[in-house]
């Protein structure tokens, strides 16, 4: 076997690799973008090479600068790891031309099968039932939705649901841009949109020899923007249906074979209640969800790759799979503002469960240049309902304080009575409304309470003079103590009685990280922590995230009416309006690009635009003004 590996990849999957590399005896290699200089994958490996500059246009994405370093480094085989060039068949021929060790189907397999137009069309020839390329307005004329979808890469990068023709020309513009951006690559194409489907996709491993096993399937189809959210084994769908899957296995080993496919890759299939299904693509990869067949097959699918790359059979008995495991994806982002991505620094973040892939850790900064995913979290068990709640409840417990997140989105879709009864389809974030948080507003008002009552105790063990006095104590009542939070504004006073101000209350014990208090008879514990403005309050009720407010507003800090601000640092991708432009409520004004794609910015109200003060490739920070529409309705 080769000696050493490059992985052309970043964050979590490149720990994952390095992982396995270590525990086969491999040498590491890692590249960064400047962005990246930091992050834990870097320090993991055993030698790094700097890519610079930070987009993946500029690093990621440029092939010759990795196999360059791959001879640096004196790395004898490149993984590609997911997304990026790892369905790029050029680049596949360039690492082999360069005399470096592929990990990875041939640059023939990748072509036919990450082209995927070419795909569908290899697959019929094949005789595996696919989904028919369309004339999108044609097919609008009958009031039917279309998907629109980049042919090359994967992972809900460039696709876009039209379901009117006014709407085509923005879905295919928008489309090819994110398609460019992440793949280097604009082009797509269309197909039927089936409502309420089912993403269900076959594990393959493929040896030089002839072998091919399909290690089970997977169900992928709670998703939000066309990427994957939850994703699970076996799938519900299946386990529905007598023959479903031996049928999906045999279209998925007919699919490989057709293209002799080696390595480990996915083949992905549209099906419906019925259990009727269709090609999808083949991921010539592997996949960002391989941890749940590894949890059912007790397979390490990277190491696997490893061998079959070093010309290796696969043994002789092929496992069975067992138990369920489901994986859930944490990400920077904010579900309520439409999944909208969010940057920081993540003070803190501790999840207890079975696995946990991450490319993050304590003190990480969250950029607006890569995807937002924080965490995979995985569990296992006997049975699916257990493998939930395990999961489930891993996710509460979780301590993570920083950008928010989707995990009590995540949690309250485990929970959900549809979920665990296995009616799971691509419309259920559509039909269920689950991003309530996991906090109501009772909790949040007693976490508030915590939160000052900390703050108190912080101050009082600052204090000089009488630390063991309560904060604001007088000899005779006086006016409350009062701090105040966005959303919350607390009264309480401690005297020799106690708290005062909240009845049925009592605090049995506060201190700068953790306040208790009595509610009703009931004993609650608040773990509390502080970054600046912003207090984070830990407890079985639910995570909640506060910003204190100063006691006195600053006019620096005041915002024109009208300003449009920048929901996240990123680059200006489109301008669709010019000042004086009227404008109505809703109506896309311009795009940001961020973490891969692009985010619409809408007109708040009808009116005209005031102030234009970007221009396209303009990079701007977070609550950047990108504009000022005057509203029709006054200032």
């Amino acid at each position: 076997m080769f000696d050493s590996v490059l992985v052309a990849n970043r964050g979590e999957i490149a720990r994952r690799i390095f992982r396995t590399c270590r525990e086969l005896g491999l040498a590491t290699v890692a590249v960064y973008s400047d962005a990246d200089a930091d992050a834990p994958h870097v320090r993991e490996a055993d030698a790094a090479v700097r890519l610079p500059g930070n987009a993946p246009v500029d690093t990621y994405l440029r092939g010759d600068l990795i196999i360059d370093a791959a001879r640096r480094a004196g790395a004898t085989a490149i993984h590609p790891g997911y997304g990026f060039l790892s369905e790029n068949a050029d680049f596949a021929r360039s690492v082999e031309a360069a005399g470096i060790v592929w990990i990875g189907p041939s640059a023939k397999a990748i072509e036919t099968m990450g082209d995927k137009i070419e795909a569908k069309r290899s697959m019929a020839a094949a005789g595996v039932p696919v989904l028919t390329e369309l004339d999108p307005e044609l097919l609008l004329d009958d009031g039917k939705p279309v998907l629109v979808k980049a042919s090359a890469g994967g992972g809900g990068r460039g696709m876009r649901i039209v379901r009117t023709k006014a709407e085509l020309p923005e879905a295919l513009r928008s489309a090819q841009a994110e398609a460019l951006a992440a793949f280097g690559d604009a082009t797509v194409f269309c197909e039927p949109y089936v409502e309420r489907g089912h993403h269900v996709e076959v594990q393959l491993l493929a040896d030089q020899h002839g072998t091919i096993w399909p290690v089970g399937e997977r169900e992928c189809s709670i998703q939000r923007r066309y990427q994957k959210v939850v994703e699970e084994t076996p799938s519900p769908l299946v386990e529905r249906h007598v023959g479903l899957r031996q049928r999906l296995f045999d279209a998925a080993v007919v699919a490989a074979r057709s293209v002799g496919y080696v390595g480990a890759g996915t083949v992905e299939f549209l099906a419906d209640d019925d259990g009727q299904f269709f090609f999808l693509e083949m991921n010539t990869r592997l996949q960002v969800e391989h941890p749940v067949t590894e949890c059912v097959t007790g397979l390490d699918l990277v190491a696997l790759q490893l061998r079959i790359a070093a010309g290796e059979a696969l043994p002789a008995q092929q496992p069975t799979p067992q138990r369920h495991a489901i994986e859930v994806r944490l990400y920077a982002e904010d579900p309520a503002k439409d999944w909208q991505p969010q940057t920081g620094v993540l003070h803190r973040i501790e999840i207890s469960a079975p696995r946990v892939d991450s490319g993050v850790e304590n003190g990480s900064t969250i950029s607006p240049h890569y995807d937002a995913m924080l965490a995979k979290v995985i569990a296992h068990a006997p049975t699916r309902g257990e493998a939930a709640a395990r999961l489930a409840g891993a996710l509460q417990r979780a301590i993570l304080h920083g950008p928010r997140t989707n995990r009590d989105l995540l949690v309250n879709v485990l929970r959900h009575e549809e979920f665990l009864a296995g009616e799971t389809d691509t419309g259920f974030l559509d039909r269920h409304e689950v991003r309530a948080p996991l906090a109501d507003e009772e909790a949040e008002k007693l976490s508030a309470l915590a939160a000052a009552l900390a703050d108190a105790a912080a101050n009082r063990t600052a204090a000089n003079v009488n630390p063991g006095l309560p904060s604001g104590w007088r000899n005779l009542s006086s006016q409350p103590q009062r701090k105040r939070y966005e959303g919350h504004d607390i009264a309480y006073r401690l005297t020799r009685r106690g708290l005062e101000g909240h009845d049925g209350m009592e605090l049995i014990g506060s201190s700068p990280t953790e306040v208790v208090l009595e509610v009703a008879g009931v004993r609650r514990a608040f773990a509390v922590a502080r970054y600046g403005d912003d207090v984070f309050v830990d407890s079985a009720l639910g995570a909640v995230r506060l910003k204190q407010l100063p006691r006195f507003q600053d006019p620096a800090g005041d915002v024109v009416p009208g300003s449009l601000l920048a929901p996240m640092p990123g680059t200006v991708a489109r301008i669709a309006i010019q000042v004086g432009d009227p404008v109505t409520k809703g109506q896309p004004l311009l795009w940001l690009e961020a973490m891969k794609m692009e985010h619409p910015v809408l007109a708040p109200a009808n009116g005209v635009v005031a102030e234009l003060p970007v221009e396209v490739g303009r990079q701007v920070d977070l609550d950047s003004v990108l504009a000022i529409v005057r509203s029709e309705e006054g200032p």
